[in-house]
Parts: C-alpha cells; sequence; structure tokens
C-alpha cells in the first residue's frame, strides 16, 4: 500500500496540525461549545447555562479553544465575549479533508 499524503515536510507538517485539531474537537464539551458559538458570539455566562456546565470549567474548555486559534474574544465591559475563528476553523476543516476525500480511491 503506498501513502502519498505523508511525502512532504508540509504534509507532515499538515497531518500533525490535524491530528491536534482532532484532538482539540474530540472532547465532547469543546464540540457543544463551538456548536453553540456557531449562532453567534456569547459570554461565558451565556454558554455555561445552555450547556448545564459549571462556569469554570466551560471557561477552561473555552481557553484550550482559544489557545489553539478556534475561538477569539473581545472584552465588553465586565463580560468577555467569544465567537468562532471561522478561518481557523475552516482551515483545519480543508485539512482534514485532504486526508479523507481521498479514502476509497
Amino acid at each position: 500500500m503506498k501513502f502519498d499524503c505523508c511525502k512532504t515536510k508540509k504534509s507532515k507538517s499538515d497531518l500533525g496540525q490535524t491530528v491536534d485539531f482532532l484532538k482539540i474537537i474530540s472532547e465532547e464539551n469543546r464540540l457543544l461549545i463551538l456548536c453553540l458559538l456557531k449562532k453567534g458570539a456569547m459570554c461565558v455566562c451565556e454558554i455555561w447555562q445552555h450547556l448545564n456546565l459549571p462556569q469554570n470549567l466551560v471557561s477552561h474548555h473555552l481557553k484550550v479553544l482559544k489557545s489553539f486559534g478556534l475561538v477569539s474574544s473581545r472584552q465588553e465591559g465586565l463580560k468577555v465575549i467569544y465567537s468562532i475563528d471561522k478561518k481557523a476553523v475552516k482551515k483545519y476543516i480543508k485539512l482534514l479533508n485532504n486526508y479523507l476525500n481521498s479514502y476509497g480511491k
């Protein structure tokens, strides 16, 4: 069996980024947070109520998502508002598609 997708340094880098992306979103609460943020920007106080999770746990997951670049934040008064970084999400989905689109060919 021949694997053309992992021969160059760029493709190995892409593979590593794809694996890291999957690790981040494989945590159920993080994926649910991304799903909520698809509808629009929200503060932690709104997110934790929708998910019925402790606020500190939601804050932890948001920190992970933000450090990976999947969400961004802005300050509005005392609230921190989070939103999806659509450009980053599209980038990682494209990387994942590069590996899955050739499946079965």
